[in-house]
């Protein structure tokens, strides 16, 4: 792919994350039978304050998959431009679609609780494809140790969110275990592929980062 055609790519990328309709390629989806299964659980059993929390946390879970996705397509688009490894921006396009799975299934669990995703994913996305292109620019190993650094920590993120969901809201939780068991193989696939570990102040910095991001995107 050359560098024009590798340019394209990661935009038609940027504008499918931000303005079409998630598509998920994985079926079934998490809870029962069908595609549009945390379209389709209802809902019922939740109190008022209980949906208000879930829409909460599965915006900040929606962001995050925003945010993957800016990250793998700007990773992708420096291994072709910085690196001229295809192989290694393949690696990053086949974690970047398994994150477009959550990025459906968080989109249609928002329009289940009848919520809505963050007002500002395009400052979200933006912020992410830079840091990626960045990490790409930086080399290799250290592209991948920052996916294996990010995948930690959104790992103990969703962590976090199964001890705060209602138990009462299966679909949101079932979503939320298998994006927790996704983001945890792509950490183990990064490092076997030569991730390097990122400096503790770097690891500090993603974690601040992270922190405005959840606490912002929890309201707006």
């Amino acid at each position: 792919m050359s560098p024009t055609d590798a340019l394209i790519n990661a935009l038609d990328a940027s504008l499918r994350t931000l303005f079409a309709k998630a598509q998920s390629s994985r079926h079934p989806a998490p809870l029962n039978n069908g595609p549009d299964a945390v379209t389709d659980s209802p809902n019922s059993v939740l109190s008022a304050e209980e949906s208000k929390l879930s829409g909460a946390l599965m915006r900040v879970n929606h962001v995050g998959e925003v945010c993957a996705q800016g990250l793998y397509a700007s990773q992708a688009l420096g291994a072709r431009v910085f690196s001229k490894n295809e192989a290694l921006a393949q690696h990053f396009e086949a974690a970047g679609a398994e994150e477009g799975d959550h990025l459906a299934w968080t989109e249609a669990r928002l329009r289940a609780l009848d919520d809505r995703p963050s007002l500002l994913n395009p400052i979200w996305y933006a912020g992410a494809f830079a840091l990626g292109l960045t990490a790409a620019r930086l080399g290799e190993r250290i592209s991948l140790g920052f996916v294996v650094e990010t995948e930690r920590q959104v790992e103990a993120h969703l962590a976090s969110h199964m001890d705060r969901l209602p138990q009462a809201d299966l679909a949101s939780r079932q979503v939320v275990a298998q994006m927790q068991a996704d983001e945890a193989r792509h950490a183990q696939e990064a490092r076997l592929a030569g991730a390097t570990e990122l400096p503790p102040p770097v690891q500090a910095a993603m974690r601040g980062a992270a922190k405005v991001m959840t606490t912002v995107a929890h309201h707006i």
